[in-house]
């Protein structure tokens, strides 16, 4: 991203508490982002796309209520511009996450450093 481009716009949908606001912390802290909004499932996620229009959704797939591959599918079909990185612990990482029908742009693992997840981040952005 160059000085004039505008900062992102991050949604992260997760679960687990902790997960997320570290999350929140660590991206908001990022100049390249300008704003992170949290949602604990799918369903609550794809309300939120609807109102805030994120350009980046770091999706975990494994929640209650609405799952991430669920999610990340209902979300692209209606927003395929908006980026989803799959934020995950699932075995097989993104080809797997793929195969089992998750329509993601990205794949981080959860046991990668935050690094890790910023890059994911930046290289769909």
């Amino acid at each position: 991203m160059t000085a004039s481009t505008k900062t992102l716009r991050v949604l992260v949908v997760d679960d687990h508490e902790l997960t997320r606001c570290t999350l929140q912390l660590a991206l908001s802290m990022q100049s390249c982002i300008g704003d992170v909004e949290v949602a604990t499932n799918g369903k609550e996620a794809i309300a939120k796309v609807h109102k805030r229009e994120p350009d980046v959704v770091v999706m975990d797939l494994h929640m209650p209520v609405m799952d991430g591959w669920t999610a990340s599918n209902a979300i692209k079909t209606e927003y395929p511009h908006i980026k989803i990185v799959a934020y995950s612990a699932a075995d097989g990482g993104k080809d797997r996450a793929l195969s089992n029908g998750a329509n993601i742009d990205a794949f981080c693992d959860k046991g990668a450093c935050t690094r890790s997840l910023l890059e994911a981040i930046r290289s769909v952005a």
